[in-house]
């Protein structure tokens, strides 16, 4: 039987808190909430939830801080649930890493369509998925690659750039058709963030034993 998909619920107002609880618990998910404000990060490391709805007032770091830490080392959908309503919050959301904005008091239906739509989008059959070339594995599910038993995690734009590096290993692929797939995708990268993208991928493969993965074909662009 498939596991339920596990979100987290990360608000501080108790009684809102319990109502997310129960709608999903109700609507077949498998809800998990923060306690201490103080450990949300390791608790998200810990939990490892298949998508994640933030507030952003919150007691220490709000919202828009833990997004984007969790944006650091995780592709996991989240939604922010807010009383903030203004244009520049919602703004903020996405500019951040979010990836849908509701807010309160909400509509429960539209709630649980966005949490669906979600997760069909970024969980379904074509999604889990691996790529293998020369030995490195890659993990569409997880955001990982694993090679000779290590393992290193990517955000969501570096593994749509290793997973568009994948899926063309052995050709050269240059950077506006990188760029071109990023935007197709919703992801908003210039020529500018794809080198940076590119370097810090470049340092989590290194870490792994995978320095040579990625290779630059002067003014053409990249290949495996």
């Amino acid at each position: 039987m498939m596991q339920p998909y596990k979100i987290m619920v990360i608000e501080d107002d108790p009684i809102i808190q319990e109502e997310l609880q129960t709608l999903l618990n109700g609507n077949g998910y498998e809800a998990v909430a923060v306690r201490n404000f103080s450990t949300t990060i390791e608790e998200v490391k810990s939990a490892k939830p298949h998508l994640i709805l933030l507030d952003i007032k919150l007691p220490g770091e709000n919202g828009f801080t833990l997004c984007s830490k969790i944006r650091t080392f995780s592709n996991v959908p989240i939604i922010f649930v807010t009383s903030c309503d203004t244009d520049m919050d919602e703004l903020n959301s996405i500019m951040l890493g979010g990836d849908a904005f509701i807010t309160k008091p909400y509509n429960t239906a539209i709630l649980l369509a966005k949490i669906a739509s979600l997760l069909k989008r970024t969980y379904s059959v074509g999604q889990i998925e691996t790529l293998n070339w020369q030995g490195a594995i890659l993990h569409l599910e997880s955001s990982t690659i694993e090679y000779e038993n290590h393992q290193a995690e990517f955000t969501k734009n570096e593994i749509k750039i290793l997973y568009y590096l994948f899926k063309h290993a052995g050709t050269i692929c240059s950077r506006n058709d990188i760029v071109d797939f990023l935007w197709d995708n919703q992801l908003y990268v210039d020529d500018n963030a794809l080198s940076v993208n590119i370097n810090r991928i470049r340092e989590k493969l290194s870490a792994i034993g995978l320095k040579d993965l990625i290779k630059t074909k002067h003014r053409q662009g990249y290949t495996l």
